[in-house]
């Protein structure tokens, strides 16, 4: 069983994420945001690597057991369904953003046979749009994707209703609001901070989470 409690920890602890709700930092969207996520430093300390990796893998194991391949979403997708893979002794491929403009033009890298039952490996889940990105093509080549496992979402609303709108799961190693009481817990952050960090999950584009 996946630890949900370990994971949170080992982010915060690496500094792949970073909680500063008194100084957001501002997405490409331009979103204020109290939060930063970047899962590919994960792969540069290997005691957080491994417990990510093998909780992926125990995920595929427990939720999707009738699972014959992963594809990672590019590009940091990628890394994460190779090592998970190996653990499981599973083929995997991966999904470009679009598909090449030379030689076979491929969009969907690796062997992925038609009614090929398939699951997805993602780092972070936020709106949903590059791991339905990588799903859409995936069924278009006639894989049957079984569903997602990724290690972090922020359960925003858009990217729930996404996902449930394109009938795809998603099991998550970690989510925002569990993330959020461990970084309180750890003194990562304030108590108060609490609320105004789920009020920003709530609603992103709303800023009164910043008074």
């Amino acid at each position: 069983m996946v630890d949900k409690v370990a994971i949170p920890k080992h982010l915060l602890g690496i500094k792949a994420v970073f909680l500063r709700p008194d100084e957001p930092f501002t997405w490409a969207s331009g979103i204020k945001s109290p939060i930063y996520c970047d899962n590919r430093l994960t792969l540069s300390f290997p005691e957080a690597r491994e417990a990510i990796e093998e909780g992926l893998a125990e995920t595929v194991r427990s939720v999707y057991p009738e699972a014959q391949a992963l594809m990672g979403t590019s590009t940091a997708g990628i890394a994460h369904a190779a090592i998970a893979a190996y653990k499981l002794e599973l083929p995997m491929g991966y999904v470009r953003g679009s598909a090449k403009d030379h030689g076979r033009k491929n969009q969907i890298e690796g062997r992925c046979e038609p009614g090929t039952k398939v699951v997805v490996i993602e780092d972070l889940i936020s709106t949903a749009g590059s791991v339905l990105d990588c799903v859409e093509p995936l069924r278009a080549a006639g894989a049957d994707v079984l569903g997602v496992a990724s290690i972090f979402t922020y359960g925003m609303q858009k990217g729930l209703d996404r996902l449930a709108e394109a009938n795809v799961k998603n099991v998550s190693l970690c989510d925002f609001d569990t993330l959020v009481k461990v970084a309180v817990a750890e003194g990562y952050i304030k108590p108060e901070d609490e609320e105004r960090l789920l009020a920003f999950r709530a609603n992103p584009s709303d800023e009164s989470w910043m008074a």
